[in-house]
């Protein structure tokens, strides 16, 4: 079975990519307009390349898009975490891995992003399986649960020599760190 996973960065998608790579053909995608500034999406891109690389696994390189992601949450930057601010968020980068993974005719997509306790997982979750009914027949939404996979992806920076950042990828939510 083909997966395209969305990748937030390289710590987050050590444990998903561990978890998930014997029982799926991982594609990852790393789509995330909105990291800020450009040098620490840059930063990051690479971090993932280089695990990408280490573990053999196949990567697609999105266009960065801020401009994109600036527009949609126009109105919300105060919004708090895991608010309606994050909501669009998920949305947008969700919505585009549902669209590449139909037309790249994946069996399934998914995300890193529900690993985070910075995150809404019920949310992500929630919208994922509602892209998943919208392609129906196309791709599902891949749910997957992994027990203490915020600890887990921290060690396995360490092991992998990652560099973690300290915010989500937003200037709104590096102004709550």
């Amino acid at each position: 079975m083909r997966l395209l996973l969305h990748s937030c960065c390289a710590p987050c998608s050590t444990i998903v990519l561990k978890s998930l790579k014997d029982d799926y053909d991982i594609t990852v995608i790393f789509y995330n307009p909105n990291i800020e500034p450009f040098e620490e999406y840059i930063k990051r891109k690479k971090e993932q390349i280089k695990l990408l690389k280490e573990l053999k696994i196949n990567y697609i390189e999105d266009d960065y898009q801020n401009e994109k992601f600036q527009k949609q949450i126009k109105g919300y930057e105060e919004a708090p975490e895991k608010g309606d601010r994050c909501r669009i968020c998920y949305s947008l980068r969700l919505l585009r891995t549902a669209k590449i993974a139909a037309e790249g005719g994946y069996d399934y997509f998914g995300t890193t992003l529900t690993i985070s306790p910075y995150k809404d997982k019920e949310i992500i979750n929630e919208y994922g399986k509602f892209l998943g009914r919208r392609y129906l027949f196309q791709t599902k939404y891949l749910l997957h649960d992994i027990e203490n996979a915020y600890q887990q992806s921290i060690e396995l920076s360490k092991e992998h020599e990652l560099y973690r950042q300290n915010y989500c990828g937003c200037r709104y939510s590096r102004r709550n760190n």
